[in-house]
């Protein structure tokens, strides 16, 4: 079984070309970072994990870019998948996201693991480019777009929200075909089919270990379906806070089905990172 980092105060707090380094010695398959551009002081839906009196955590709005982050990471460590958890597609111009994620693989030597979403904050979609209420036809839009941009020497492409002329794009991405992009959702019937039809695997939040295990069957049956081969597929569990940090949760998740399971850093300062990783090593790498 892979194990992930998701390390959420990757800046100047605990600097994350010294917590990948580190994860990486440590045995650990994946290192990741959020996306939060800006976030609205007032928003119309409350985040999925605030607090009980209604707040949204300080690190939803102190995450540093995480292609920046993630490029420091790459840039101390040989061995160490680099992922986003997740980047929230429809917020960033396709065009230059193609050109940081094709970069960042490239310098890596093809490390770069493409965790997507569309998003919960309308008003965050909508300041930054967003569709908010179509963010999905958006996502798909913007993948395909980035797809062109990845592959072809000389690119263009013509969507109902992303449409250029024949352009160059370099460099290309070290991944072949392209980075794999892993859709991030819960278990719900359009996601799913969203996996099956056009991503590269399933990233969820999950609540237990047989939610898990029938998203995964239904994905693998929705994409024989579609004429895909259902074993092409990466199935990940994204812990949140607390979530799957035994030995016992991680051989559950791969009876069920998950290749990676991914959980989280939940301290701010480098010490406390750093210790943090030692107990979570012992803990579940090579569980």
């Amino acid at each position: 079984m892979k194990i992930g980092l998701m390390h959420l105060s990757c800046d100047s707090r605990a600097d994350p070309a010294i917590v990948a380094k580190r994860a990486e010695e440590l045995g650990f398959e994946s290192y990741w970072a959020g996306d939060h551009t800006v976030v609205p002081v007032r928003a119309s839906i409350q985040y999925p994990g605030s607090k009980p009196d209604g707040r949204e955590p300080d690190y939803i709005w102190q995450l540093p870019d995480p292609f920046i982050a993630l490029a420091r990471a790459g840039a101390t460590t040989t061995k160490i998948k680099l992922g986003t958890g997740i980047c929230l597609v429809p917020e960033r111009n396709p065009l230059l996201m193609a050109k940081q994620i094709a970069t960042l693989d490239e310098a890596s030597g093809g490390r770069f693991l493409f965790g997507i979403g569309g998003g919960w904050n309308p008003e965050e979609s909508t300041i930054l480019g967003g569709d908010f209420e179509h963010r999905w036809s958006q996502v798909k839009d913007y993948i395909a777009a980035m797809k062109v941009l990845w592959h072809d020497e000389i690119s263009e492409y013509h969507g109902r929200y992303v449409n250029f002329p024949p352009v160059r794009c370099y460099p290309k991405p070290a991944s072949k075909p392209h980075p794999p992009v892993l859709i991030g959702s819960i278990n719900n019937p359009r996601a799913l089919k969203r996996v099956a039809d056009w991503g590269d695997g399933w990233i969820p939040v999950v609540t237990s270990v047989d939610e898990f295990a029938d998203g995964v069957t239904k994905i693998k049956a929705l994409a024989k379906k579609a004429g895909r081969d259902p074993g092409g597929l990466d199935f990940t569990v994204f812990g949140i806070e607390g979530q799957w940090q035994t030995s016992a949760q991680i051989q559950e998740f791969a009876k069920a089905g998950a290749n990676r399971v991914v959980v989280w850093l939940g301290n701010d300062d480098l010490k406390g990172t750093l210790r943090e990783m030692e107990r979570l090593a012992k803990a579940v790498v090579g569980a």
